[in-house]
Formats: structure tokens, C-alpha cells, sequence
């Protein structure tokens, strides 16, 4: 007889609210990256594929700040939100960049919690910002 077990809304809601008290980063992807749900499990794992520290970039990324975790119970999901990650070019372009990976910096393997698809190249040159609108991150 197979069996089909389904995971309760609360405990997908703790899973992600064992993360609000991690600092969790956000760092932009070249490309050519392409994000492999079983094989890319650590930051070590894509650091190679981030984008170059310069024009108001800084490899490892940003802090992300105002993490809130929500549980969603008319969706049957968590959900991981945050204030938009923003970036300042300076001195030349940001970009072009294809997506961004979400970590966490306090677990000393710094662990990867999603992949953002941007659907296509960003790039912001000298003086405007490459901005993030939305962040969410979902336990489904």
C-alpha cells in the first residue's frame, strides 16, 4: 500500500522561523549561472559563479534586513519576506546579472535557502540602483 504524508502549515511556518534569527545575505549570479536544486547546497557551491566585487557590489552580498516569516494557511505554505535588497552603482555597472542566491551567513557552511530568477540579464549602470522588489521565499 503506498502512503502519502502531508506536512502541517505550523511546522512549515517553524522550519522558517528557525531562520529569522540568522543573518541571511543575498548575492547576485552571473549570467551564465543556472541554479541546480541538487547539487548547489552551500554558498562554496556558487561563489565561483557570483558576480565581481567593484562598482558598488560587494561579493558574499547584502544583509537582508526586515525578515518576517509568515505562515499562510489559506495557501497551505510559509513564507520568507524581507525589505528589497538594493544595490548603488558607482563608478560603472552592476549587472549584468541573471538571478540572485538567498544564504545563510550564520551556519558556518552558509547553507543556500533559495535561487531568485530574475527571468532575464539585469544590469544597473553608474548612479542607479539594481533593486530587488521582492523577496519571498516559500515552504510549499
Amino acid at each position: 500500500m503506498a502512503v502519502t504524508a502531508t506536512v502541517s502549515n505550523k511546522i512549515k511556518y517553524l522550519l522558517l522561523a528557525a531562520l529569522e534569527k540568522d543573518t541571511l545575505k543575498c548575492c547576485l549570479m552571473n549570467t551564465t549561472f543556472t541554479f541546480d536544486v541538487d547539487a548547489d547546497h552551500y554558498y562554496s557551491d556558487i561563489s565561483s559563479d557570483e558576480l565581481a566585487n567593484g562598482n558598488g557590489y560587494t561579493t558574499g552580498g547584502q544583509t537582508l534586513t526586515g525578515v518576517v516569516i509568515t505562515e499562510n494557511d489559506s495557501a497551505d505554505r510559509a513564507d520568507l519576506s524581507c525589505n528589497n535588497p538594493t544595490w548603488a552603482a558607482s563608478g560603472g555597472s552592476i549587472g549584468a546579472t541573471g538571478g540572485a542566491i538567498v544564504y545563510d551567513d550564520t551556519l558556518t557552511d552558509k547553507p543556500i535557502i533559495g535561487y531568485i530568477d530574475f527571468g532575464g540579464d539585469q544590469t544597473a549602470s553608474a548612479g542607479e540602483n539594481l533593486l530587488i522588489s521582492t523577496v519571498v521565499i516559500r515552504l510549499a
